[in-house]
């Protein structure tokens, strides 16, 4: 099995017929936890919707999960985002839909059919984010820090390869940030790879790892320094 998990060369990426960055080559290995920084409107966030389909990529190369992004065709989108779980500022929690229901929307979206085993992979994956009592609480009732918790299980449920993860602690006030950064360490210690858009320095300083800056359309490593 390949080392890298996602590769991408020469790519240019645009949101509709706007060029946001041009000219990305770069190479995440699995098990590797990368930061992206950068001021609002960098193109961090359309990075990540390249790397789940959601933008196309027209030039240049990149391969995700052994996909294709150039090849990539509608039909095969449901298949690529089997292998990414996805983490949102805003949660994307389903309102009208307790939390086990969510859970169950999106393992019947992506072909589930058996009854236990779905119950058994909620029950799972609840527990790797303390939040097994919680699967009959509606979002609402929960709080910031809470939905971004089951925003997470969610993102386990087919064990994906690569977790996208964008601004995933934006909304939530610093010690719970402390929280579910905590949470998505010990999910990439436990070999998980995770690429995480963030504005919050003070994250990288107190977890410092791997770190691209997004800025005027390029997109290079940054070297932290040991303190």
């Amino acid at each position: 099995m390949s080392t890298t998990i996602l590769s991408l060369q020469s790519a240019n990426i645009y949101q509709e017929k706007n060029p946001i960055l041009t000219n990305v080559s770069l190479d995440v290995n699995r098990g590797e936890f990368i930061y992206l920084i950068g001021k609002t409107g960098a193109g961090k966030s359309s990075f990540l919707k390249t790397l789940y389909a959601d933008l196309p990529l027209k030039e240049g190369s990149g391969t995700i999960v052994d996909h294709d992004l150039r090849k990539l065709k509608e039909k095969d989108i449901p298949y690529l985002r089997r292998k990414l779980g996805v983490v949102f500022q805003d949660f994307k929690l389903l309102p009208d839909r307790n939390v086990k229901e969510n859970l169950l929307f999106v393992l019947k979206a992506t072909g589930w059919t058996v009854k236990e085993e779905m119950n058994r992979k909620i029950d799972e994956v609840l527990d790797k984010v303390g939040m097994k009592n919680y699967q009959n609480k509606m979002p609402h009732q929960l709080s910031g820090g809470e939905q971004q918790r089951i925003a997470i299980a969610r993102a386990l449920l087919n064990d994906p390869d690569l977790i996208l993860a964008d601004e995933p602690t934006g909304n939530l006030d610093p010690q719970t940030s402390v929280e579910v950064m905590e949470l998505l360490r010990k999910i990439n210690e436990n070999g998980k790879t995770i690429v995480m858009a963030t504005h919050d320095y003070a994250l990288l300083l107190k977890y410092p790892s791997k770190t691209l800056k997004f800025d005027e359309g390029k997109v290079f490593e940054v070297v932290q320094r040991k303190v």
